[in-house]
């Protein structure tokens, strides 16, 4: 009995013996994991601020980057190099975005890299304004001289202007005279008839005409004397209007373009004849290549950019 109850004992404190070895292992384990997980948090800490620090520094550099750029263009240099640069920071910070793994000592070379370019863009600005000072002091000095010389070109601008108004005064009254020798001498159409033609080429003259009867129309005429105009051969165009004010042309027939009151327009026929000065008498024939629609029709006659002589014919249904 006494023997069994000393076998208990010693069980017992066997037991006591193993639990407080598994508690120290289990305890030097989570000691040890602990441990492990601290490190791994610092170095996540550590990387997350390398990469915000390296971001921060890619960012600043596009910003100065961009006011270079800007001061630059105001000094009037040249940017081609810097806007390069700026293409290529642009996709430095495009990649680092999207990079899977943490190549942050990578792009800490890339910064070294602009921000040394950046102080030589110190230099070259810093030039330019010294430049664009020695522009400014040569502007100053032109000035000077550019204010003596303003009050002798204000009196030449004046006496200028003076004989400007003189010849432009002359010019006009010049114009005004070969106006009205040109108007002057311009042909007049008098006494104009207009007449119809069948197509049995009977002459008719009436105040109205049935369309089925009108296959030309004849306009007759003469040409008073006038001593200012030449003799020589003359244009003498013709445009028929129909109802809505329309030209009646057909290029297949003769029509084509002139000019009247400086604005171009379409003619119906057109017919050179030699003018004689002694009151000549003056037949047109339009052929029309399509039968009149009812209305009223007029005629104007033009000859050297004038009209000459007008009339009109009505066609009835």
């Amino acid at each position: 009995m006494e023997q069994e109850q000393k076998n208990k004992q010693s069980i017992a404190w066997a037991m006591v013996v193993v639990l407080g070895l598994a508690t120290a292992m289990f305890g030097y384990l989570f000691t040890t994991q602990k441990n492990e997980l601290t490190q791994q948090e610092t170095m996540v800490v550590e990387k997350a601020r390398e990469l915000a620090v390296t971001k921060t520094k890619l960012d600043s550099i596009s910003t100065v980057l961009d006011a270079k750029i800007a001061e630059i263009e105001k000094l009037g240099g040249d940017v081609s190099e810097l806007t390069k640069v700026k293409e290529k920071l642009e996709a430095d910070k495009l990649a680092f975005s999207r990079s899977k793994r943490v190549e942050t000592n990578k792009y800490l070379g890339k910064i070294k890299e602009y921000e040394k370019f950046l102080v030589e863009k110190d230099e070259v600005i810093a030039q330019l304004k010294l430049e664009n000072e020695k522009l400014v002091a040569s502007n100053d000095s032109l000035s000077t001289h550019v204010g003596s010389l303003t009050s002798e070109r204000e009196k030449l601008v004046q006496r200028q202007a003076e004989l400007t108004d003189s010849v432009v005064t002359f010019t006009a009254a010049n114009k005004e005279l070969s106006d009205k020798v040109t108007k002057a001498a311009s042909l007049k159409a008098a006494n104009l008839k207009i007449l119809t033609v069948n197509s049995r080429g009977k002459v008719k003259d009436k105040e109205e005409y049935k369309a089925s009867r009108v296959d030309k129309i004849k306009m007759v005429f003469t040409l008073p004397e006038n001593e200012l105009t030449a003799q020589e051969s003359k244009d003498i165009y013709v445009r028929v209007l129909d109802p809505e004010g329309a030209v009646v042309a057909d290029d297949a027939t003769g029509s084509g373009e002139f000019e009247v009151d400086g604005a171009p327009s379409k003619f119906t026929t057109r017919e050179s004849i030699a003018y004689q000065n002694n009151n000549q008498k003056v037949e047109l024939l339009y052929d029309n290549s399509s039968q009149f629609r009812p209305g009223k029709y007029n005629v104007e006659l033009y000859a050297e950019g004038y009209k000459i002589g007008g009339g009109n014919f009505t066609i009835k249904k």
